[in-house]
């Protein structure tokens, strides 16, 4: 298993766990760009946005179903944003699909991730 993720969810590389179920694992940014960061990612390999069909999409279901339960969690009671990065131009660094949920304070408008 080469993909980072993978091995953070199966417990192989330490991570600030904030959230677990059965299909869904939240962790802590490493490098946060709000007061609250979070990667909310489906245990199961899915590579991106791009890679979801019918065979995968209740998986990613499950991750939405999760994200109120995360923000929750994670205190954000006034608003969060929910950002997923899509191949090379998108800058997604990992190539497993993960939505970051940020918040903790007033969000700049033109801010994303």
């Amino acid at each position: 298993m080469s993909c980072l993720f993978c091995k953070i969810i199966a417990g192989e590389i330490p991570s600030a766990k904030v959230y677990e179920d059965e299909k869904v694992y939240a962790f802590k940014d490493i490098s946060p760009q709000a007061p609250v960061h979070v990667l909310v990612v489906p245990r199961e390999h899915i590579e991106s946005a791009d890679k979801i069909d019918a065979t995968n999409s209740a998986t990613v279901a499950a991750v939405f179903e999760a994200i109120p339960k995360v923000a929750t969690a994670c205190g954000l009671t006034c608003g969060y944003r929910v950002i997923t990065n899509i191949g090379e131009d998108g800058c997604q660094s990992v190539k497993h699909i993960h939505f970051h949920i940020l918040g903790g304070e007033k969000l700049p408008e033109n801010m994303g991730n």
